[in-house]
């Protein structure tokens, strides 16, 4: 189920997909649809005026021959095709994935704890009647019926359906770990649940939602951005209005020939900013998909587009910036101890030991000195198993006592068998300290032999991705409750930016608020209750999966994966969704320029025959050069759907550098390819015997 449900939701376009999308394209073409869209709106109805006008000229003489007239609106009516397959073949990916999701969805029979005691039988009634605050109880084999918090027990949970992750996690009460989803399946043990959600408004309904794009709004940007577009079609309509009547006062002066009404429309389509105008809406949706392709729900584009231009990020030390564990990297012996006494202690002192730092031990001392692991049963030994209390453990053999923990616990033990505590002890241990490490202490009898140094481990290649952001311009902040010292020296060997130990919700929420009242847009991650006031506060605020409801509520984004490196991943998808735009606007706008020179010149030249030095491309007639401004117009939006939907290729540069290679790559192409696009049209057209 889970690898069916992976495999819907990431699969690329079929035949099928291609098919629908081309059908809901020719069904959005009514005035109604289009006008939400000022360009298409200008483009449609450009399309409609020469259609009309072609009819007429069949019927009758017109201004321009019947046969120019209707593949001018032709051309029009499939520009306004075209951008509408944008963005239905954009959305056509949300469907898939909404229609996987809505399978993962089902109708169980939720059981209802009366006045939430486990003495009395439940009701059973139907998950589809369930209220928020009701407490249902969830069994191994259940599904759990709604969106909630467990508030007693701990149970194995399968979230593949969600995640489309196959292992298990644990759910239970009172911690960090307590939310449950809708759809998900109890394993075993039980758990009872507390509804945070009614029908219809539960996370998986959310999700639905959101991927199929019904809570789609308007991101500010790209708000603004239209206002720009239908503010220079505005502009470009009263400028090319006033060229008819302009025109008749030159032919009457000069005995030439008026402009027609199909060639004016021809050229106000060519003139707007149709290539962005067509895609702006897809680019946007697009967008959101790719967020979904890494298994996070963004609540809006707003939090897509805000995560673009993102220049903080708050990231957690443990699992984000290190491994989660600490590590053995070291024995520091002390004077007169072999290094290979003090690594066989300790590896007798942890053979016992499950936890990550005492098998990192054991590991440690086998890589460092050949030392393998020993048959519990020979060694005749007792073990000790760590405890808060004495915060040590060891080992008892027939020939002494090992013991391994805090430095200070060690210290009490041994002075208590009657040994001394060495003073050069001591410094090795504010030495590690002041290094960032933890000190583990190892004695044999009334003996110190030395130090075991653990340390957090860096995950792999997480300089070299914060070295990449701050050439993005972006800051880092690492977050831990460590002490300062452990802080400082985790920051610097990660290369972050800055940090902030001992922190608190409080310190959390009054370091977002600082770097906000500076200008700043600010990114974080969390998952537990203690998060959601910074969650709330923060402009990019990704929550996980596996947290609370408070934290879920709080973000604007949510990671199935419940991966907090992921965070960076949600930046540059944000900003890969706004360089696209960036770039695809920039070539729409240079690529105007060579439609001048080819319908301008067209235009003019029954009045002003010197207007024919403009005609560089030397096309092959008036009616020709229109034609084939128009039809690059419309093929252009065609040949930019994949762009649009997969987006530019992101690179990690500044801001400066990225506006560099736009105008490079995107304005002088734009420039350029016209010119070769509509002389290769023109060609086409004469070929054919059009002219």
């Amino acid at each position: 189920m889970a690898a069916e449900t992976k495999a819907r939701m990431g699969a690329g376009f079929d035949a099928s997909s291609l098919w629908a999308s081309l059908d809901t394209a020719v069904r959005r073409l009514g005035p109604v649809r289009q006008a939400r869209n000022p360009v298409m709106f200008v483009t449609w109805v450009g399309a409609a005026l020469t259609s009309v006008l072609g009819f007429h000229a069949l019927a009758r003489e017109g201004d321009a021959p019947p046969w120019f007239a209707l593949s001018v609106a032709a051309t029009l009516w499939f520009t306004v095709l075209f951008a509408n397959f944008a963005e239905a073949l954009a959305e056509s990916r949300g469907r898939a994935q909404a229609e996987a999701l809505r399978q993962s969805r089902q109708d169980t029979i939720a059981k209802v704890l009366v006045e939430g005691r486990r003495d009395v039988t439940p009701n059973r009634i139907p998950s589809r009647h369930l209220v928020k605050g009701q407490v249902v109880l969830v069994e191994a084999g259940d599904l759990v019926p709604c969106d909630g918090e467990v508030i007693e027990g701990l149970a194995s949970v399968d979230e593949s359906a969600i995640t489309g992750e196959s292992a298990p996690v644990l759910r239970e009460s009172g911690g960090d770990r307590s939310a449950v989803t809708g759809g998900t399946r109890v394993l075993s043990d039980w758990i009872v649940v507390r509804c945070t959600a009614g029908v219809g408004h539960s996370f998986l309904d959310r999700m639905i939602a959101l991927v199929e794009g019904a809570r789609r709004g308007k991101t500010p940007n790209e708000i603004a951005l239209g206002i720009l577009l239908s503010g220079l079609s505005i502009v470009f309509l009263v400028v090319v209005a006033t060229l008819l009547p302009f025109s008749h006062y030159a032919a009457a002066e000069s005995g030439g020939k008026v402009v027609s009404v199909t060639a004016l429309v021809a050229l106000l389509v060519c003139l707007i900013p149709t290539t962005i105008g067509g895609l702006l809406s897809a680019i946007g949706i697009a967008g959101m998909d790719r967020m979904v392709q890494r298994n996070v729900i963004a609540t809006s584009g707003r939090a897509v587009e805000a995560a673009g231009d993102v220049d903080v990020l708050l990231l957690d030390k443990t699992g984000t910036i290190t491994l989660g564990n600490r590590q053995a990297v070291e024995f520091v012996a002390l004077d007169g101890v072999l290094e290979r006494e003090l690594a066989d202690a300790a590896q007798l002192a942890s053979l016992s030991d499950e936890t990550p730092e005492g098998r990192s031990i054991v590991v440690l001392a086998k890589s460092r000195h050949g030392l393998r692991e020993r048959s519990l049963q020979s060694l005749r030994a007792e073990f000790l198993a760590f405890s808060a209390h004495t915060r040590m453990s060891g080992v008892d053999l027939p020939d002494g006592s090992i013991r391994k923990g805090a430095p200070d616990a060690v210290k009490r033990w041994v002075l208590a068998q009657g040994g001394t505590w060495p003073g050069e002890t001591d410094a090795l241990v504010q030495r590690i300290a002041k290094g960032g490490g933890t000190p583990l202490a190892v004695a044999r009898g009334r003996s110190v032999l030395g130090l075991v140094h653990l340390k957090d481990v860096l995950k792999g290649g997480i300089r070299e991705r914060f070295a990449e952001l701050r050439r993005m311009g972006i800051r880092t902040v690492m977050i831990t409750g460590d002490n300062a010292y452990t802080a400082a020296a985790i920051a610097a060997e990660a290369g972050v930016d800055d940090y902030l130990a001992e922190a608190t919700p409080e310190r959390k929420l009054e370091l977002i608020r600082d770097y906000q009242s500076r200008g700043h847009l600010v990114a974080m991650t969390g998952d537990g209750t203690n998060d959601a006031p910074a969650l709330a506060q923060a402009d990019v605020a990704v929550a996980m999966n596996t947290g609370t409801q408070a934290a879920k509520e709080a973000g604007n984004m949510v990671d199935l994966d419940s991966n907090p490196t992921k965070l960076i991943e949600i930046v540059e998808t944000g900003k890969q969704m706004l360089m696209t735009r960036g770039a695809l606007t920039t070539f729409s706008v240079s690529n105007d320029v060579a439609k001048y020179f080819a319908i301008l010149p067209a235009i003019s030249v029954g009045c002003y025959p010197q207007l024919a030095r403009l005609d560089v491309m030397r096309l092959g007639s008036p009616e020709s050069a229109v034609l084939s401004a128009v039809i690059f117009n419309a093929l252009v939006i065609v040949v930019l759907i994949p762009l649009a939907l997969r987006g530019v290729e992101f690179r990690p540069r500044a801001a400066a550098e990225v506006l560099r290679r736009n105008l490079l790559v995107y304005g002088l192409g734009g420039l350029v390819v016209p010119f070769v696009g509509i002389k290769l049209i023109d060609l086409a057209l004469a070929a054919f015997g059009i002219e």
